[in-house]
């Protein structure tokens, strides 16, 4: 086909485009040569980053944690409004997670007040921790039982340290507890009222280095919503849908990653 009759071809094709459209061919030709502002760039650029770390986490970011990750990596103060639009456009969304509905309900008396009052924001890197412990399920059949132990960050969600364990006890929260304030400022720290977090012996530790304490109310799930969020993204990521993990050592290399 010659040159002159594929300019023709692509004429007609725009021709069309533009009547089924409702939009004028000079209105078309205009906006495909004007030159872009600064904004469409940096949105350009935004994109790009979208789609990469849509790629890199496959595809289980929502417009806040995906600006998050962008704003931290890249030094940016996107807003989760903008990201959002942009993940709109570009056909972007993460994966629906189920909603739990369960809730801790306290059994001991030797509790905190709930110092951190649902302000789960933070100025600053340690100014703010909180902690739960989640169960999984490997084997065969699922037969065999680890559990997790984790501290996040307020300040921008991350883990400041984790511990796996066969039981469910104690030990295992003192363990991580031991190996996350050697190495880190002493903020305040949040837990729900698990018997852990109510023993003497845990309270002494917080006191001993001079952390507040803080724990959420009876019944009140919501005072620690980032915990129990930070559980079901991960376990929708690594654990749920399908996934299956026949033994222990499976399971822990998928925490870890």
């Amino acid at each position: 086909m010659s040159e002159e009759a594929t300019d023709k071809e692509n004429t007609l094709n725009i021709s069309l485009m533009c009547r089924i459209l409702g939009v004028k061919r000079a209105n078309y030709y205009k906006w495909l040569q004007h030159e872009k502002s600064a904004v469409d760039k940096e949105n350009e650029e935004i994109a790009e980053c979208i789609r990469e770390y849509h790629k890199k986490y496959n595809g289980l970011l929502g417009c806040r944690m995906m600006a998050d990750r962008i704003n931290r990596d890249y030094n940016k103060n996107y807003s989760d409004k903008r990201i959002y639009k942009i993940m709109r456009i570009l056909g972007i969304h993460s994966i629906i997670r189920p909603e739990r509905r369960s809730c801790i309900v306290r059994k001991y008396n030797n509790t905190a007040r709930n110092n951190l009052k649902r302000d789960f924001n933070a100025s600053r890197p340690n100014e703010k921790w909180v902690t739960d412990v989640t169960e999984f399920k490997y084997g065969p059949h699922n037969e065999y039982k680890l559990y997790l132990s984790a501290f996040i960050e307020f300040y921008d969600r991350t883990v400041v340290n984790y511990e796996v364990g066969d039981r469910n006890n104690n030990t295992h929260v003192f363990n991580t507890f031991d190996k996350t304030v050697k190495d880190n400022p002493q903020p305040l720290f949040h837990s729900d009222g698990g018997f852990q977090y109510t023993s003497s012996v845990f309270i002494n530790m917080i006191k001993a280095h001079g952390m507040i304490q803080s724990m959420s109310r009876i019944h009140c799930c919501i005072d620690n919503e980032p915990m129990e969020r930070f559980w079901r993204i991960m376990k929708c990521e690594m654990y749920h849908y399908g996934k299956h993990y026949n033994t222990k050592e499976e399971l822990i290399k998928a925490i870890d990653d």
